[in-house]
């Protein structure tokens, strides 16, 4: 996520595990449970703040029961393929923030809530950062030679995202559009390890991901706007400012929108139709849509802690469409 601004500690225990990040999940069973020699790398990874991984695993889920739904046609291997997708979710989320936090390490010293972290705390050196990136990487790598051809393809050319999107708040004011393209490629890759082929409906639902995450980041990096000023790191929310909220409702319409599209191509192509599934399957996206709705009602630019709620919030929100899509494709 974007922002590298200083989020406020409230509350913050004074008593708190030697080395934990500023904001963390408290209680997290990386600071109570894992090895003291562990912590640092899996803190690295984000193990203690699972929302990142939630939120590249769920387009990944989206996908694979709409590619189901697709060709009508679920297969034993599709369990693999779901349990799959969470593993090299946590892996290649945590290479992802591996690299980012190797190339922001510069930014995170300068303030308050990331210079807890790891590299500019100096828990670990950025050399074996570096090596703990790769071994992760290369763990990911494994898992994803399991799938076919296609999909593996489309694997290897999802790290031209990862590799970038660090250095997109350095010259854009839009990063928020390369951590989409990253964070929901799941959604291309996993139709195709179901079907074998990258069909339009999974490009749409691609698109409907991105506009989710230009909502729900957004929100994030609200919570690091003066910050973020100060130290020349770009983001929507300093380009959106006090428009935010009208913004906001464009992505929702969007991501619903999108979505809608995404099952309707699925499932209108089908080599049998059930409108009972299409109805069910529609159900996703106005579901994530209403919870969406419910987020902006609550929202306040001005309040960090607020925005780091309801963007932790959209973890519930993507388990929706989840619910429905497998809903609809086991009838």
């Amino acid at each position: 996520m974007t922002g590298t601004g200083n989020a406020p500690e409230a509350g913050r225990d004074e008593t708190a595990p030697k080395g934990q990040v500023a904001d963390a999940v408290r209680g997290n069973w990386v600071d109570r449970l894992a090895p003291p020699a562990t912590r640092p790398y899996l803190r690295l990874s984000r193990a203690d703040r699972p929302i990142g991984t939630w939120l590249l695993l769920l387009p990944c889920w989206w996908s694979l029961f709409l590619g189901i739904l697709h060709d009508g046609q679920p297969r034993l291997f599709d369990a693999w393929i779901f349990v799959a997708c969470g593993l090299g979710a946590f892996l290649m989320r945590g290479a992802g923030c591996t690299w980012n936090d190797i190339t922001d390490r510069d930014f995170d010293a300068q303030v308050a809530r990331t210079r807890s972290r790891p590299i500019p705390s100096g828990q670990v050196t950025a050399k074996k950062a570096a090596f703990w990136m790769i071994a992760q990487a290369l763990i990911a790598f494994a898992i994803l030679m399991t799938f076919n051809l296609p999909a593996i393809l489309l694997g290897v050319l999802s790290l031209t995202t990862v590799a970038i999107y660090p250095f997109a708040k350095r010259f854009t004011w839009w990063p928020q559009v390369f951590l989409g393209l990253s964070f929901n490629w799941g959604a291309l890759l996993a139709f195709t390890a179901h079907t074998g082929t990258l069909h339009v409906s999974a490009l749409i639902l691609y698109a409907a991901g991105i506009a989710w995450t230009l909502f729900y980041d957004t929100i994030y990096a609200h919570q690091d706007t003066e910050d973020d000023a100060l130290i020349g790191v770009k983001s929507t929310a300093r380009l959106f400012g006090s428009d935010s909220p009208m913004l906001l409702r464009r992505f929702l319409v969007a991501t619903v929108g999108l979505m809608a599209l995404a099952v309707i191509s699925a499932l209108t192509s089908a080599p049998s139709q059930n409108p009972l599934s299409l109805i069910i399957a529609l159900a996703g996206p106005w579901a994530i849509g209403w919870h969406m709705t419910w987020q902006l009602r609550r929202l306040d630019i001005d309040d960090p802690a607020r925005c780091m709620v309801l963007f932790r919030a959209n973890r519930d929100a993507g388990l929706l469409p989840v619910l429905f899509f497998a809903t609809a494709a086991l009838l």
